[in-house]
């Protein structure tokens, strides 16, 4: 079963998104900083990383680009920022893919899926 990381600072956005991978299959962990991101994917062997940039403290971006910097985990950007530079930023920061915020959750489910297939998961 694949085990997913949600980084997002909103609590609701975290339980929307692990009820709706839970009932599909999916593994669940979530995180509400970067730095408590940043920990589990040091401890656990995560098998993709979804998160959003707006958050306090440590923003996504950084966050990106610190995972990619030690690991090869899919990552999913998933922000309300929605100009055509975000989306290169942070693809050019090492995420895989990037959704726009709102979003339906099976588009979202697809390309965490299509990232899999991919990684050859």
């Amino acid at each position: 079963m694949p085990y997913l990381l949600f980084v997002d600072d909103d609590s609701n956005v975290l339980n929307i998104n692990r009820n709706y991978f839970e009932s599909r299959g999916f593994s669940v962990s979530v995180a509400q900083t970067a730095d408590q991101a940043l920990d589990h994917v040091k401890k656990y062997p995560v098998d993709c990383v979804v998160l959003d940039i707006m958050m306090p403290g440590t923003d996504g971006l950084s966050l990106c680009a610190r995972i990619r910097g030690e690991s090869r985990v899919p990552i999913m950007i998933v922000s309300a920022k929605d100009s055509p530079l975000d989306r290169v930023t942070g693809i050019t920061l090492g995420s895989d893919d990037y959704m726009v915020k709102p979003f339906l959750p099976l588009e979202l489910v697809a390309r965490v899926k299509a990232l899999f297939r991919r990684a050859e998961y």
